[in-house]
């Protein structure tokens, strides 16, 4: 084999290429880092060398490279990719979302596709982060209903010890009166609580935003030639495993017929940003 001296870049880039399809990925990385030492200018040579730390889970590295690529080229879409996913491994929910979000919009303004594979990792991350969210929330929640609680206990306390009635009946009486009164307001805030529990439990996505096969939101929805709207994973199952209908209006279908609803994959993304609970599901 040429000494690396004597080969160009791209001869050594391609020979990184070589052996990260083998999955040598250190080997990779030494070829990428010599092609970075011949021209340090080249933003994909950075994020070839990313990708192989990220197999590597080598996170702060692939960071690194991601962040410097995007330096070089504040288009290279692979750049905010594998800086989110890196990011994610790191559990850096935000910074991670954010760069998915950049690489899955810059994507869609170059036009290129990437599959599922970016709004894949910007639902993991969201789910995580709504995760930490979440347990945060009900923290909160059981400190401030503990807390209140506590408040209406010392209050019952206080008023009972202040009683200055010559008759003990009557005090007796009053006591009982303000210890009825202080278990109607515990119940009332546990009453408050368990309504924000319930809410919770009951949140629903509405029916428009689900397939008509899974009654799931849609990840992927797709059109027929009917107007009727499927995610495509189920629409795509029906044809191979029952028959090419329609499943609703019974008419022919082939799996080419199938046009992305990119009015209605707008309408699910928006609904999903503005709840996050629905990452949990989606």
């Amino acid at each position: 084999m040429k000494d690396f001296k004597e080969m160009s870049t791209i001869q050594i880039k391609d020979r990184g290429n070589a052996h990260f399809a083998k999955k040598q990925y250190e080997l990779a990385i030494d070829c990428y880092s010599k092609a970075i030492t011949k021209n340090p200018n080249m933003a994909t040579l950075f994020t070839n060398r990313a990708l192989c730390y990220l197999k590597l889970k080598k996170w702060d590295q692939a960071s690194s490279d991601c962040r410097h690529a995007l330096e070089l080229d504040n288009n290279i879409v692979k750049g905010y990719y594998f800086l989110g996913q890196a990011l994610l491994e790191q559990q850096l929910y935000d910074e991670s979302i954010t760069y998915l979000q950049k690489a899955l919009d810059t994507s869609k303004e170059q036009k290129r596709s990437f599959g599922d594979d970016i709004t894949f990792s910007l639902r993991q991350a969201q789910k995580k982060r709504f995760q930490i969210q979440e347990k945060r929330r009900i923290q909160q929640e059981i400190g401030l209903q503990t807390y209140l609680t506590n408040l209406i206990t010392q209050d019952v306390e206080r008023k009972s010890s202040a009683l200055k009635s010559s008759s003990e009946e009557e005090n007796q009486s009053e006591k009982d009166r303000i210890q009825a009164e202080g278990e109607k307001h515990i119940a009332k805030v546990n009453e408050l609580f368990a309504n924000v529990d319930e809410r919770r439990k009951q949140r629903e996505v509405p029916d428009y935003l689900c397939g008509k096969i899974s009654f799931e939101i849609m990840k992927d929805p797709v059109i027929t030639p009917s107007g009727i709207t499927y995610d495509r994973k189920d629409i795509e199952e029906h044809l191979q495993r029952v028959g090419h209908f329609d499943p609703v209006t019974r008419t022919e279908l082939k799996q080419g017929q199938l046009i992305p609803n990119l009015a209605m994959k707008e309408v699910v993304d928006t609904f999903v940003s503005e709840n996050e609970w629905v990452v949990m599901e989606y």
